[in-house]
């Protein structure tokens, strides 16, 4: 038996995992009006006193589209809205249990080199109700980037999903079963035109098994050329990835994406310049600089979130409930085993309520101010240094539960989608 599979079994049964409580940020945003020059000359007002929508994100729920979204925080981090449950509930327990403080689960901490780092849940104080995921940006190092969503695995669908469900998942794309992996939504920028190319679900849903390699290859092109710098450090890291899933049987990922970021300015010529004099600073895709002088934490009041976070109650949410709103109070009940966990699927036990008594604590591991974005620290990278820069980092885990077997789903999604980009790295 594996160190790993020891160090769950020594817990509770279904990988029980115990960890501290995560800890709810009660912060401010940044005083002031921040705005963004969008591609098409306009600007979009701030929100939360300064947090405004992320304006490169390329799939997913979407500010002004959709009811819950995405925003850019002053201070570079990313704050995703927590779904309505069991979904956005999940997802924080995953997080919360990854990044737990006391966490020694080889398995789980070798995890965290392929997530955004997470800084704990966050709250606006003029809407305390409304609960967000505080995440690193991981595009925030690069100057042009070019982002790529990918869903990986067999089905995007978890095992609680009713029929209707199922059948809707399953039209989206027929063939998610056979190649194991679907494009949510590319950017690509184009140097020779100094912008983007964008490509929405629609055209991932429209690539077939003949003609995925093609359409996944325009995401490495940038209008000149074919960037395979990016295409061979994207394969290393998807490797990396797959190595950990092969060494893991604690956690299954449904309807889970791999996001793809590489630099899209061009490698430098051996004088240092940029090619076609494009300028060395060029204008963000992010909606705002972030002040590094001025971060969040400076005014935030933390209060712990006295709530059980471990691998069993991902499993149990979906038998014993409680009454909560979408992001409302959440209000305790002495909810008792349900013999049909489908018929409240929509609600999740809560044992406690939010708590203000621990105002200046931190039950997250990865610790805004004591953590440089991206390997390279917060500096702007060096000209040399654009054209290796990638980042690949597993994102969206509202559907993981407790396993005891391995992810063949995402293993194979993660098997082709390697066969995929080796094709077009020697095409």
């Amino acid at each position: 038996m594996s160190t790993q599979r020891q160090t769950v079994d020594s817990s509770l049964a279904l990988g029980r995992l115990e960890i501290n409580s995560p800890m709810l940020n009660l912060g401010t945003c940044l005083s002031g009006s921040v705005k963004e020059k969008t591609a098409q000359g306009g600007s979009q007002a701030a929100h939360l006193n300064g947090c405004v929508p992320l304006s490169h994100q390329v799939a997913g729920h979407k500010y002004g589209v959709d009811k819950v979204g995405i925003l850019q925080h002053p201070d570079g981090t990313v704050l995703k809205q927590l779904q309505p449950p069991p979904r956005g509930p999940r997802e924080m327990q995953f997080y919360s249990m990854v990044y737990a403080e006391d966490c020694c689960d080889p398995c789980l901490l070798d995890l965290q080199h392929h997530l955004p780092k997470y800084f704990g849940a966050w709250s606006s104080p003029e809407s305390p109700n409304e609960l967000y995921l505080k995440l690193e940006d991981v595009t925030r190092r690069f100057q042009k980037p070019c982002i790529m969503d990918v869903k990986i695995g067999q089905k995007s669908y978890d095992p609680y999903a009713s029929y209707e469900k199922r059948d809707q998942q399953i039209k989206k794309y027929p063939l998610m079963e056979e190649i194991g992996f679907l494009v949510l939504g590319m950017r690509v920028y184009k140097v020779n035109s100094d912008g983007y190319d964008s490509y929405d679900q629609h055209y991932g849903r429209g690539l077939l098994k003949d003609t995925v390699k093609d359409g996944l290859s325009k995401f490495f092109y940038n209008g000149t050329s074919l960037r395979k710098d990016a295409i061979t450090a994207s394969i290393l890291k998807v490797q990396n990835i797959l190595r950990w899933f092969e060494g893991q049987i604690q956690l299954t990922f449904y309807a889970s994406s791999l996001l793809f970021v590489y630099e899209g300015l061009p490698p430098p010529n051996p004088e240092g310049h940029i090619p076609r004099g494009l300028p060395e600073k060029t204008t963000s895709a992010a909606c705002c600089e972030p002040n590094e002088d001025v971060l969040e934490h400076n005014n935030n009041v933390c209060a712990a979130v006295p709530l059980d976070y471990s691998l069993s109650t991902m499993y149990a949410m979906h038998k014993k409930g409680c009454t909560r709103g979408h992001h409302g109070n959440v209000t305790g009940s002495n909810a008792t085993t349900d013999p049909n966990p489908q018929a409240h699927n929509s609600t999740w036990k809560c044992p406690g309520l939010v708590s203000s008594e621990q105002p200046n604590g931190n039950g997250v591991k990865a610790r805004l101010e004591e953590e440089e974005v991206g390997e390279g620290g917060r500096g702007e990278p060096q000209p040399e240094q654009r054209a290796s820069e990638v980042e690949v980092r597993m994102i969206d885990f509202a559907h993981v539960f407790p396993s005891e077997s391995q992810d063949r789903g995402y293993i194979y999604g993660l098997k082709h989608l390697l066969e995929v980009l080796q094709q077009i790295l020697h095409q």
